[in-house]
């Protein structure tokens, strides 16, 4: 029996990048001989074991067959004459196929398995599949596009780029489960450049199966005095990678990503205005979110930046009123957290532009934060029981008390 460490612990290492957690291999073992030595068995479609110690996770090397369509169309054998090679020529990336035996001190061996030109491709900066059963798992297109967004000076092997036009062309992509479709997304917006994720899902046709509603965003104008990129995808992408170069949180990327969706349904007729294009993107987000099953913190924020971030672009005109009622309208008195993240994705389409909108303030931020902190500040609690004998004037006069407040903080006069 003999131990590899294998896949994207090797690839790191050899980048120079922190190494997270290894998956190993495991060659010349039955089910029962790793049993035997303590392992528990947590696989349910081929055999995992957790090591008795570290927990770690030990494969046996395996081979697989293409059954039926999408990612779970697969039948798995395992058995000790499987070799390592067997085990990797499986593998999506060559750069993934690579491998270093486990020493009996737990070290690694400094003999480079690489039966498939995993250094070279290394070297050369490639994604290139390993072979043929690349085109047997759609989700493949999905870590390419995603390990695009990573490793952001990598580019997909022409060879490789053709076979996944070809997946997409003869439906593999349309086989997809949304749960899996969601993870790799929402792990691709978290990477580095979440940009070249698209730009790759683009390239290969995928976004138009996977994501329409943002596919058809490209080659869509918008005002240039407004938007020097002019084009509406090129403006979504700017956005997204502020806000993954500020390092915000998934529900803010999300939202970033979705916040534009109704300029794809602009009428031409009166391109490059974008007329209400707040509320068409959010009756287009509800679909998207329920597709992909997105979990429901990116929905509810995605919902309110699409509805409300050209109000909040627009707040410096704002008197008392009309910023309290837009506060309201995000829900910021009772969820202020939400609200800081609300502002954040706002805060990156006002900079996610050309010229000089990259480097411009947004004082939008401050006002709208120092206006909550006014309306939060009264005692709402105190000016309900004032009428107690006539509930139904409670809101009105807790709204009117939180206008008060704004005003008073020098935030609002009259006229709104």
């Amino acid at each position: 029996m003999k131990i590899y460490a294998v896949g994207g612990a090797i690839r790191d290492a050899m980048l120079g990048l922190p190494v997270k957690d290894r998956d190993y291999v495991v060659v010349g073992a039955t089910p029962e001989d790793m049993v035997r030595q303590g392992f528990k068995p947590v696989g349910r479609d081929f055999p995992v074991f957790l090591h008795p110690k570290t927990q770690a996770e030990y494969a046996l090397a395996r081979t697989e067959r293409k059954t039926a369509r999408g990612y779970h169309g697969f039948s798995f054998y395992f058995a000790p004459e499987v070799t390592l090679e067997d085990d990797l020529v499986r593998r999506d990336f060559t750069i993934n196929a690579m491998a270093r035996e486990v020493l009996p001190d737990d070290s690694l061996s400094d003999q480079l398995v690489d039966p498939y030109g995993g250094r070279r491709d290394l070297e050369a900066k490639l994604f290139r599949h390993v072979g043929e059963a690349f085109a047997e798992d759609p989700v493949r297109i999905l870590r390419c596009a995603r390990f695009a967004a990573r490793f952001t000076d990598f580019a997909v092997a022409d060879e490789t780029l053709a076979l996944m036009r070809e997946m997409t062309a003869n439906g593999e992509v349309d086989a997809l489960v949304a749960e899996r479709v969601w993870q790799e997304i929402s792990r691709g917006l978290m990477e580095r450049r979440p940009s070249r994720m698209f730009d790759v899902l683009r390239a290969c046709g995928a976004l138009d199966r996977i994501l329409p509603e943002v596919a058809r965003l490209w080659g869509v104008p918008q005002r240039a005095d407004f938007h020097p990129e002019v084009d509406t995808g090129v403006h979504v992408m700017m956005v997204l990678d502020y806000a993954a170069a500020q390092g915000y949180s998934l529900p803010v990327r999300f939202a970033a990503l979705t916040h534009d969706l109704g300029k794809g349904t602009t009428p031409e007729a009166v391109l490059p205005r974008h007329i209400g294009h707040e509320g068409r993107s959010v009756d287009l987000l509800g679909p998207l979110c329920a597709r992909l099953r997105v979990p429901v913190e990116c929905r509810e924020l995605a919902q309110v930046v699409a509805r409300e971030h050209g109000n909040i672009h627009a707040c410096l005109k704002f008197g008392a009123a009309a910023l309290v009622r837009l506060l309201e309208r995000c829900d910021a008195l009772r969820k202020p957290d939400r609200f800081v993240e609300v502002l954040q994705a706002c805060e990156a389409d006002a900079r996610g532009r050309g010229g000089d909108f990259a480097t411009a303030l947004y004082p939008q931020r401050d006002r709208l934060m120092a206006a909550l902190s006014a309306a939060r500040g009264i005692d709402a609690g105190a000016v309900a029981r004032q009428y107690a004998d006539n509930p139904v004037k409670i809101r009105d006069a807790v709204q009117a008390a939180r206008i008060d407040a704004v005003k008073a903080a020098g935030l609002g006069g009259e006229g709104d």
